[in-house]
């Protein structure tokens, strides 16, 4: 079961852990298949663009979803890539470590308050969250975040887990199933964390008389 959780490896002299490693391939992988359709099919990026444009605006309402949708795109392809690249053998999912969650649900709340300042100005923005609700706010996004964190986690883990206990108890080909189910787990998860992302973000840069 120790093959699940995050361990320690030796690259290149350095001590990281296993999941560090498989995030630098995750980031690698992207850039380069980036690259090879931008070079060679070029439409199934616009089709890909197209859809998750459609996904943001379904999610952020009348408001211009251009602004955003480079980094909640990118966001929803590395986490896509990073839940099931576990599939490689020698790779683990970036996303079962509970620091690489954290930092991304910290992007996201970055991002909030940077969209937020450029939708509405500093002043305005910081106007906004100077209210009488303000230590409700905080601890809101402060929950929000932890949420982010924490579900994409223990849904990622969670699947590793289950495989690898009918892995002890069955023959090898009986997790097959469940790998597959994880695959769908991994797109799901995807798919959610981006749509809360894109939530926290419109509640920040829609006009608040709407």
């Amino acid at each position: 079961m120790e093959e699940v959780f995050p361990k320690s490896i030796l690259v290149f002299g350095l001590t990281v852990r296993d999941t560090v490693l498989s995030a630098w391939v995750t980031m690698a992988l992207i850039i380069i298949g980036a690259w090879l359709l931008s070079r060679y099919a070029p439409s199934v990026l616009e089709v890909a663009y197209a859809f998750l444009r459609d996904m943001v605006a379904s999610s952020i309402g009348a408001l211009d979803p251009e602004p955003y949708v480079p980094f909640l795109g990118t966001l929803a392809i590395y986490l896509l890539v990073a839940n099931n690249i576990s599939i490689v053998p020698v790779l683990q999912s970036p996303t079962k470590d509970i620091n690489t969650t954290v930092a991304l649900a910290l992007v996201v709340l970055v991002a909030v308050y940077y969209f937020g300042f450029r939708r509405k100005g500093v002043v305005g923005y910081l106007r906004e969250l100077a209210s009488p609700m303000f230590v409700l706010d905080v601890i809101g996004q402060a929950s929000r975040t932890l949420s982010l964190s924490l579900r994409l986690f223990g849904n990622i883990i969670a699947g590793e887990i289950i495989v690898a206990v009918i892995y002890r108890l069955a023959k090898p080909v009986a997790p097959l199933p469940m790998v597959a189910l994880g695959l769908v787990t991994g797109v799901l998860q995807a798919y959610v964390f981006v749509i809360l992302a894109t939530g926290a973000i419109a509640s920040a840069v829609r006009p608040t008389d709407t």
